[in-house]
């Protein structure tokens, strides 16, 4: 099997591409830097440019599956020029892929993408499934309904869709996880808001397993990709705290610091999502990382 990777240098693409290898899934991969591209038997690099609409068409050889990873990181300050990246760089990628599919014979028989939980509403309480139609009207559940909509066009094209929507992603590397735990390590770490916000969370190598997972079962449709044991963002920071030897005592950071501090962005943090796992555990798939405890033991 040979499938196309778009974003395969990034934190879950880096993990799924190796994954991939190790388990004899050759791998072509899309990217907008010429350094980047490697040429071997089960690892290869084509060269796109979706903001002019170049696209080596070489890239879908062989290729039976498309994994769209794509998108600007949400962690840099919302300018309105950057908001207008975050969006575009989802839509007019998978967009690219679509025009320039639509118009070639090729053997993709299957489109998963990328998408994310923030799609669902601030909530204290409810537990959310991919049945549930009430869209967050955030910046962020915008772009999650534009992404998707990317996405479903290609089921025009006959292939199978499934869209992944993704947790907080916890890596060892990068990202939230490091970026929670660097202000405790150096002894400032406080509970965000209230603190009960919920984190719907799933660890870097669960993330990485569950495509492979979707790939080869031939899923479609929407599944949230998230541990089945959510954490409240001030039991994770005292768990945090705890494995590293460190005393939570600062109270609380106020809501409207965060609001002055981040700007629209404090929604990251603030905004409480409770997702449910069962629809993708219903289909076979059993998360290494089930609760927060271990993947923060593992995690430092």
């Amino acid at each position: 099997m040979r499938i196309l990777i778009t974003g395969a240098t990034g934190l879950i693409g880096t993990q799924l591409t190796e994954y991939c290898i190790d388990d004899g899934i050759k791998v072509n991969y899309l990217t907008t830097s010429r350094e980047k591209i490697e040429n071997r038997p089960n690892y290869k690099g084509f060269y796109w440019n979706p903001e002019n609409g170049e696209i080596d068409i070489e890239a879908f050889t062989d290729v039976t599956a498309i994994i769209n990873l794509v998108g600007a990181t949400i962690s840099k300050r919302w300018t309105n020029s950057y908001k207008k990246t975050i969006l575009e760089s989802r839509t007019k990628t998978a967009n690219l892929l679509f025009n320039t599919l639509k118009g070639m014979d090729h053997t993709i028989s299957q489109f998963i993408s990328a998408s994310g939980v923030s799609v669902y509403p601030d909530h204290p309480t409810k537990l959310y499934d991919e049945e549930n139609e009430e869209v967050s009207n955030t910046f962020l559940g915008e772009v999650v309904v534009a992404w998707e909509a990317a996405a479903d066009q290609f089921e025009t094209l006959g292939m199978r869709v499934a869209k992944i929507r993704t947790g907080v992603v916890f890596s060892e590397k990068e990202g939230a996880f490091q970026k929670i735990k660097e202000p405790i390590e150096k002894g400032f770490g406080a509970p965000l808001g209230s603190g009960e916000q919920w984190i719907s969370w799933v660890h870097l190598q669960d993330i990485a397993s569950l495509y492979i997972h979707v790939l080869k079962s031939g899923l479609e449709g929407v599944y949230n990709a998230v541990a089945p044991n959510p954490v409240t963002n001030k039991n994770l920071t005292f768990k945090i705290a705890s494995t590293l030897g460190k005393n939570i005592w600062l109270p609380n950071v106020p809501g409207w610091v965060l609001k002055i501090m981040l700007g629209e962005m404090a929604t990251l943090v603030l905004e409480s999502q409770l997702v449910s796992s069962k629809k993708i555990e219903d289909t076979g798939y059993s998360f290494m990382f089930v609760n927060v405890n271990y993947a923060v033991k593992k995690l430092m």
